[in-house]
């Protein structure tokens, strides 16, 4: 009886062992797969419908201090966290200038983890697009809005309530699809005292 157990087990092994690399090859083709069809610069993220974090920040131009609540109350916002080191900044920031002359909403950046000096230099190279800088030297604001990647783009609300993110270089489409519509929502749910 016992030899019956462990020839049938040895059976069940080697038809297991034939067949396990088919399996491991499904598993991993289906993890592959449903990776693909994914939009990385899209995470989720947690801070979408909370308030911008309210941080004692320094000004990149007069070396004042003021909190980020003050400079984001009462108007729509686009929040560029952005580098003079960072390449994809450089890449999207014609679009940040195309964005500017339109007027049609206040444009903050984030000079993160950088140089005033570089900051400087990036700007006066490529243009300065926005009405207010903070300076992020040691990367507070940024670890506060969750940044891992620059540059990061965010809208804020009127109320200072963060209503989108994107990750990445910030494109023509992304802006017209997406950020307009969003941005044009708040100010007309701003005139007429309703939530975005």
């Amino acid at each position: 009886m016992r030899y019956l157990k462990r020839k049938q087990l040895k059976n069940l092994l080697a038809i297991m062992s034939k067949f396990a690399p088919l399996a491991i090859f499904v598993i991993l083709a289906w993890f592959l797969f449903d990776g693909l069809g994914r939009d990385t610069k899209k995470l989720p993220s947690p801070l979408i419908g909370k308030p911008f974090p309210n941080l004692m920040v320094e000004d990149f131009k007069a070396s004042d201090s003021y909190s980020t609540y003050s400079l984001l109350k009462d108007q729509v916002s686009l929040v560029n966290v952005w580098a003079s080191w960072c390449v994809t900044c450089r890449a999207e920031h014609q679009m940040l200038m195309d964005i500017a002359k339109t007027n049609s909403v206040q444009m903050v950046g984030v000079n993160y983890k950088d140089t005033r000096k570089e900051g400087q230099v990036f700007l006066n190279r490529l243009g300065d697009p926005y009405n207010k800088i903070i300076f992020d030297e040691q990367g507070k604001l940024g670890l506060e809005l969750g940044v891992y990647a620059t540059p990061e783009t965010f809208i804020v609300d009127g109320q200072g309530i963060i209503r989108d993110k994107h990750i990445g270089q910030l494109t023509p489409s992304i802006w017209k699809e997406r950020f307009l519509p969003l941005i044009q929502q708040l100010k007309i749910s701003a005139k007429t005292n309703t939530p975005g």
